[in-house]
Parts: C-alpha cells; structure tokens; sequence
C-alpha cells in the first residue's frame, strides 16, 4: 500500500477557505521606506517636544500586565467633554473605524441583508460587506463627483438596506454633500444610515448634533487624521438602542492600554491637535491653487486633509506613469486611476506640511510631461 503524499498548504487553504475570501485582495499598503509618505491622510506633525516626556511618564506607568478596561470609561469621559458627544448618545469604541464598521456589518449580517453607499467612496465599507456576507450595493456619483441623490432614493427604495454609509467629506474625492441630501438619505432609510465623519477635522461640519434628530443615525469618527493614526481609535456615537446591540459583538479588550493613554493624553491637549488641524485646512488651499497651475491636470476641490487630482488627456495608463515619476523622485501618493470608473486617470495626494507640498510639487512638475507642466 502506497502512502499518498502529504497535502502542501497551498492545497489545504483551497479546500478550507471560503471561495469568496480567496477571491478577495487584501487591502494595499503601500512600502514607503524612504519615501515622502503622501498617501495616507496622516497627519504628519508629531507632538511637541514639551508634551512627549509627560506623555512618555504616563505610558511607563500602565501596568502592561493586566488587560484593558473593556469599556474605557475614563477615556469615554474624556471624548464627550472633547469632542462634543451629545449626553443622550451613546459611544463604541473601535481599533481604528475599520473594527466598528466590522462590527456593524456582523450584528446586521441576516440572510439577504444589503449594505448601501455612493461609490466610489472608502473601500472598506463594501470589503467589510463582502467579508460578512452582506450583499453590496453601490451607488454611482455623478461624473463631477457628486451625490445622485434622486438615484440614491430609488436605491433605497428598491433594496431596503439594512445598513448604508455615506462619508462626510468623502473619500477619495473630498467631496462634502449637501446637508439635506443626506437628511432625506437618513429619513428614506429603514435601517441604520453610518455618516463617516473621518475628515471633520478639516471640514468642520459634522452630524452630531443631529443624533436626537433621528434616532436610525451613527456618527462614526476616528483620531487617525488628528495625529493618533498609529495608536488606532475609532469611535461611533448612535442611540442607546443601537450601541447596546454592537456591544454584543464588540472584543472585550479591543482598545489596548497604550492606545487609551495615548488618546487620552492627546485629547487633554486637543488645543494642539486643533492647531494642526488648522494648519493643515490653510494649506490644503495652498497647495490646491498650486496645483491649479498645472495645465495637465484638474484638481478637485475637498473639505479633507487630501486633494485628488485628473491627468489630462485618452491615455488611460498617463496617472500610473505619472504616479511612478513621483515616485522615482522620492514622493509617495494613491494611485486610483483602476480603482472605480470614475476615478479614471485620479491620482490623491495627501495635505502635508509645507516642505512635504513643497517636495511633491517638485515631483510632480517632473512627472509630467514639459509642456504639460507650470512655467
């Protein structure tokens, strides 16, 4: 009897991973070693020199040992008196809005159910959807980058969605809606609408206070784009009903130690994170006029810490070579011109401070064909 050789696991992975899963692509990050890092949206101030020794005393003393406080209450308190949460909301807490809009689609994920957003928009709402079996609905914008609104109602009227997101701005297109386009989004939804105010630092506008209004509204942020994007904090505020059911699905311990202090400590100095917002919202005008000189490219205006941005011309290949020319000059940015068809020939580079604008510009200016770029 001759023994059968053993399966390699190459061979085991095909017979066990769901088939949808392997037919996925991870999401793709970028290797930026040595690189300007433009294609992010981080926020590339760190903290002050005065305030990196109370914060490093702070983190020497957390008992490293002993899990997290499941519930971060004392960094809760801290975020309502900070960030304007309303006293009758409720808060989840999340590693990064990546985990909360995990959680959303695994407590809505019936046989059947449909997650709803405007496309193209932040990736992660329709891999999440697909992840947990949700089936994915996404609605076009218009060329311009903006809401179909009378198609998004017929969309909801047809599909019934259990869940639907709407960025506010959006992303990748900076895109701020009309308020009262996503008011009747909220009231036409007979389920939960999520608006994704992960940029309201640099928009300045925000639901929140709309919470009351309707009680099938969550607001999710993250401090990602504030400066904390590597401590990893997101957080949803919605109605008692809501959150008390995402709880359910929440991991007891999904908020480290390290991120509860950090977040905590930075918010208690939200003055600086504020100051850098600021700086930031000045020069993404800045470098938006700058990038208006360039004949060869159309820049759209955004409400984020981003600008995208159009290569001219029929070449459907001309962003990538342009986005490898910034690259072979040291700048790194998103290349989104296969993402979507409406993203054809988009670029997006991140708003940074002036010597990282300054240095994109400069590669930019080299990517581009001569004739195509500023005097």
């Amino acid at each position: 009897m001759t023994e059968s050789s053993p399966m390699s696991s190459g061979d085991r992975s095909a017979s066990i991973i769901r088939d949808d899963v392997r037919a996925m692509v991870a999401y793709p990050v970028a290797n930026a070693d040595g690189l300007v890092k433009m294609d992010l949206m981080e926020n590339p101030f760190p903290l002050p020199v005065r305030l990196r020794a109370e914060l490093a005393s702070r983190l020497a003393a957390l008992e490293a040992n002993r899990y997290p406080m499941p519930r971060a209450e004392s960094l809760r308190a801290t975020m309502r008196a900070a960030l304007d949460i309303p006293k009758h909301a409720e808060l989840i807490l999340g590693n990064g809005s990546d985990e909360l809009i995990n959680l959303v689609a695994l407590a809505c994920a019936r046989p059947n159910a449909k997650l709803l957003t405007v496309v193209p928009t932040f990736v992660m709402y329709e891999m999440s959807a697909r992840l947990f079996r949700l089936n994915f609905v996404g609605v076009p914008l218009n060329d311009d980058f903006s809401l179909d609104l009378e198609a998004t109602l017929a969309s909801i009227k047809i599909h019934s969605p259990a869940v639907i997101y709407i960025a506010y701005p959006n992303n990748p297109t900076g895109t701020l809606y009309p308020r009262a386009h996503i008011e009747a989004i909220v009231r036409a939804a007979p389920g939960l609408v999520v608006v994704d105010e992960a940029y309201q630092p640099f928009a300045l506008q925000s639901f929140m206070s709309e919470l009351a209004v309707y009680p099938n509204l969550a607001v999710m942020r993250t401090v990602s784009k504030s400066g904390l994007a590597g401590a990893r904090l997101g957080y949803m505020a919605a109605s008692a009903a809501w959150i008390g059911e995402l709880e359910k699905v929440r991991p007891p311990f999904n908020v480290n130690v390290l991120t509860q202090c950090y977040a905590q400590f930075a918010l208690e100095n939200r003055d600086v994170l504020d100051e850098q917002a600021k700086t930031l919202r000045l020069a993404r005008e800045d470098l938006f006029r700058a990038m208006q000189a360039f004949d060869a490219l159309t820049v759209f205006p955004s409400a984020g810490n981003f600008l995208l941005f159009r290569i001219l011309g029929a070449d459907k290949e001309a962003a990538t070579r342009v986005f490898e020319g910034i690259r072979q000059q040291g700048v790194l940015i998103k290349d989104l011109s296969h993402a979507h068809p409406l993203l054809a020939n988009c670029l997006r580079v991140t708003v940074s401070s002036s010597d990282e604008n300054a240095s994109f510009l400069r590669a930019l200016s080299a990517a581009l064909p001569c004739r195509l770029a500023p005097s």
